[in-house]
């Protein structure tokens, strides 16, 4: 929460009001910016809205939901009481908010504040289910860290009887045994063989393992993010997303891979150092094991500490990622418009942002280690105290006192390693919470569950009283059309009228909040989606290429398309002329997202791409309003021969492209507000003239000038 608003609240609070959550809801009900703030207290939920407030909470309930890149909190009971609205940006204090009002009442009765539960305990569990096709194997890591921490403690033991009995003795003047001593040291010898061998093995092994692991868990998260509708792409960041399946995988996997070998090893080392020491004397193992309760409290109260720390750093670094994801595909735009210096400016707050962050994550975890470190120098002078205590008293010898010390400072040393590992398994806890709530994610646009075989479509479209909502807007209402199949139709309208949400429906990109849209007489609901898609070609306003050869990029919607099919493809899109004045031809590579060709050329390759496909629908969503009189012409000539026979729904601004067209449908504020010809719709001297007028005069005035 930003300080100017901390201090706006802070004013509203009563006298000894504690403040659990807060929201700025920066949206109003037209979502125009309006920054107001919904605040919860131990006693109330106040809006500074309108100055409602509502004390006794039972009753209520409090649900955040996002929709269309806009999220909305809803207070409700039986019916719905309120409702305010935010940017995905607020999300976070959104869910906080939401979380903190549903305990609530718990923590009204008890008067505590902070009951979270750490999500390293519940969140990292999660992990376990991408290690069972790897049981087998990390069991055998199990019994392999079993075996060498067994070899590593038998060292120690063996220094009690080489300093009791010949050590000790020769100082007493009686003579060393040689085949005694030979025999310890190749006890030693031989345990320290065997602690390497088998660590190195337990080492490789379960490194293998946990990259498997890490590898399982990026692509099933990027698998699961090509299910997500586009509704869940438009409320997040490029960089955001890049960021947890980048750095937030490979954090887990050194983890895994690593630090949570290390800890497993560590804990088998004190669970046997402490079960010798008690075999050993039990007095001196009690006092050696006196810091332990201190250190164990520490490390809860580090941990509760920490976990907030490294999930605000990731939200942070996820914002230097967005300005990089954002500023590098967009340098031409600003060095266009010499944005340079703000750019870097803007990086370097989003850095200073990261810096202050993490700085307040250091000075907690800096002051951990050195005082961990502190107790367990003070449990091995206690150790020393008491031992020489006890071999003054004849208690214990001075062997046992050395094998003690060896094991104590292995336990302490331990005890060390496992207190550091507190930062990075909160660090893996936070990346594992960013990546479930990827998984997690419910698409908007679900798979049916017993989805129709679609096979090969005939092209026949049935809308019947569709409409749809983006966030609070009503985007479309009551819309009803038949498109035979073969049938081009043209739609036009001014901008946000509807068009483009219109398409997007019928290719099952958003879903459909009234009505139905039925393909072939099926509700597209009912289809799989990967089938019915494979029917349709769409081209872009904005056509999108990827790094990598023209013939690639032509046969991205059939990847074992022959030479030969790509060819024709790109001769129908007057493509191939071109083409073939690159130094490369087919195998020229073009820059990421096509940078290195004209608009119209990497228009025309678009289309070649969704003509490869042989679509049964074809879309074309301003297809060429990106390019030059010339190159439209010769597109348009194309298309003349290409839409026969195949069902096809342009959208254009250039009411002259749709020439061709059989019907145009005209839309308005979200409706259909006229259907026919060209000339029928001129001789109504309704929208469509009124548009076609004001057109033919833009263009007029364009030729004058």
């Amino acid at each position: 929460m930003h300080t100017s608003s901390s201090v706006q609240i802070d004013a509203l609070l009563e006298p000894n009001e504690k403040l659990l959550a807060s929201l700025e809801t920066n949206l109003d009900e037209a979502l125009r910016f309006s920054s107001h703030f919904l605040f919860l207290t131990d006693r109330r939920l106040f809006s500074t809205r309108d100055g409602k407030e509502w004390r006794n909470l039972e009753g209520l309930d409090l649900a955040r939901e996002e929709h269309g890149g806009v999220g909305r909190i809803e207070l409700k009971s039986d019916v719905l009481i309120e409702t305010w609205r935010y940017t995905m940006d607020r999300d976070a204090d959104a869910q906080r908010l939401v979380k903190r009002f549903s305990g609530w009442f718990e923590e009204e009765e008890d008067g505590a504040i902070e009951k979270e539960i750490p999500v390293s305990s519940l969140t990292l569990f999660r992990l376990s289910r991408f290690a069972k096709p790897y049981r087998v194997a990390l069991f055998s890591g199990f019994m392999l860290t079993l075996a060498s921490t067994a070899s590593s403690m038998v060292a120690p033991y063996l220094s009690m009887p080489l300093m009791d009995k010949v050590l000790i003795p020769f100082q007493n003047g009686i003579p060393i045994d040689r085949t005694r001593v030979a025999f310890y040291l190749s006890g030693l010898f031989l345990s320290a063989l065997a602690a390497w061998g088998l660590g190195w093995a337990r080492t490789y092994l379960l490194a293998r393992v946990s990259e498997r692991m890490g590898a399982d868990l990026r692509v099933e998260t990027f698998r699961h993010l090509q299910t997500l509708s586009l509704e869940y792409f438009g409320a997040k960041r490029t960089g955001d997303l890049i960021a947890r399946i980048g750095s937030e995988t490979d954090r887990i996997n050194v983890f895994l891979s690593l630090h949570l070998l290390d800890f497993a090893t560590d804990l088998l080392m004190m669970l046997m150092t402490a079960a010798i020491l008690f075999s050993i004397n039990p007095w001196l193992a009690l006092v050696t094991l006196l810091p332990l309760p201190f250190i164990a409290w520490m490390i809860h109260y580090v941990r509760d500490k920490l976990k907030h720390g490294f999930e605000q750093a990731d939200r942070v670094w996820s914002e230097i990622t967005n300005v990089l994801a954002d500023t590098i595909p967009g340098i031409r735009v600003v060095k266009a418009f010499a944005q340079e210096a703000r750019e870097v400016e803007r990086f370097a707050a989003a850095n200073a942002h990261n810096l202050e962050v993490n700085d307040r994550v250091n000075r907690v975890w800096s002051l951990f280690g050195p005082s961990v470190t502190l107790l367990t120098e003070i449990g091995l002078l206690v150790v020393w105290i008491f031992g020489i205590k006890e071999i003054s008293d004849k208690t214990i010898t001075v062997g046992m006192l050395t094998a003690f010390l060896a094991y104590i400072t292995r336990f302490y040393t331990r005890l060390d390693s496992m207190s550091r590992i507190v930062s990075v398994t909160q660090k893996a806890a936070a990346g594992a919470k960013r990546i479930f709530d990827i998984l997690d994610h419910v698409s908007s646009v679900p798979e049916s569950a017993n989805p129709v075989p679609v096979g090969r479509l005939k092209g026949e479209i049935s809308i019947r009283d569709v409409a749809f909502r983006y966030g609070s807007r009503r985007i479309l209402r009551g819309i009803d059309l038949d498109i035979s199949p073969g049938e081009m139709v043209g739609l036009v309208g001014h901008s946000g009228s509807g068009k483009s949400t219109l398409v997007n429906l019928i290719c099952r990109f958003f879903d459909a909040a009234e009505g139905q849209i039925l393909v072939d007489g099926k509700d597209i609901r009912s289809l799989s989606l990967a089938e019915y898609r494979s029917n349709i070609g769409l081209v872009l306003q904005e056509p999108f290429l990827f790094f990598g050869t023209i013939a690639e990029n032509i046969a991205y919607g059939k990847p074992g398309a022959t030479r030969k099919e790509i060819v024709e493809a790109a001769r129908a899109a007057h493509a191939h002329e071109f083409i073939l004045r690159l130094p490369l031809g087919y195998d020229s590579l073009v820059g990421e997202r096509g940078q290195s060709l004209s608009g119209g050329e990497r228009q025309r390759i678009s289309i070649a791409r969704a003509l490869l496909i042989d679509p049964r629908i074809l879309i074309l969503d301003e297809a060429t309003s990106s390019v030059d009189t010339e190159t439209e012409l010769e597109i348009q000539g194309a298309l003349e021969n290409l839409v026969k026979g195949r069902t096809t729904i342009a959208i254009a601004h250039r009411l002259s492209t749709l020439g061709m067209a059989d019907r145009l449908v005209v839309m308005d504020h979200g409706k259909i507000v006229e259907i026919g010809s060209h000339d029928q719709l001129i001789a109504r001297e309704g929208a469509y003239y009124r548009l076609y007028q004001a057109q033919a005069k833009q263009l007029d005035g364009e030729e004058n000038g």
